[in-house]
């Protein structure tokens, strides 16, 4: 009976431990000053994502200005491996809600001449207006892909772009 005793401790503070590991502090954000193209310093958040047929796609959510400006959506596909028409409407699913985000992308002059088509650009005010909670989102490119998640964590870097300020 000691030997099953010892067991059932061990075996309570490993996955005790397992546990703990798995629950521990949440990621630290990703959002941070950088300066775009033409060196204006941006407030932005980057993260590489995967659609459900596990092709990468970089997701860059940024506003330039002061607190309270626009929010922009950048997707960013492999050149030679996509190519995004435009205009085409970003969909966007989160439980029962739907957002239709406008093509903005010819409103920026260096997209707009790029020949290789690989980038997209929305204007994610409508969204980030009605969100209350970082819920996982479900991103929808007609043409271009189906579903590509969007973590809860990714979805509170974009919530706190309008009002992000810098510590330094």
């Amino acid at each position: 009976m000691a030997f099953g005793s010892l067991l059932r401790v061990a075996l309570s503070l490993l996955i005790g431990g397992v546990l703990a590991l798995g629950l521990g502090q949440p990621a630290n954000a990703q959002v941070h000053l950088h300066p775009d193209e033409n060196g204006t310093e941006i407030v932005r958040s980057l993260e590489s994502l995967r659609d459900l047929d596990y092709q990468s796609w970089q997701a860059v959510a940024y506003r330039s200005g002061p607190p309270g400006g626009p929010v922009t959506l950048r997707i960013v596909g492999y050149p030679g491996r996509v190519r995004l028409d435009h205009p085409t409407s970003l969909i966007v699913h989160s439980g029962r809600g739907t957002w239709e985000l406008e093509d903005i992308t010819t409103a920026n002059p260096k997209l707009a001449v790029d020949g290789r088509d690989a980038a997209a650009e929305f204007d994610l005010n409508p969204l980030l207006a009605d969100l209350n909670q970082n819920r996982p989102l479900r991103l929808e490119l007609p043409g271009v892909f189906v579903e590509l998640p969007v973590p809860p964590f990714v979805v509170g870097e974009w919530r706190s772009l309008p009002s992000w300020r810098d510590a330094g």
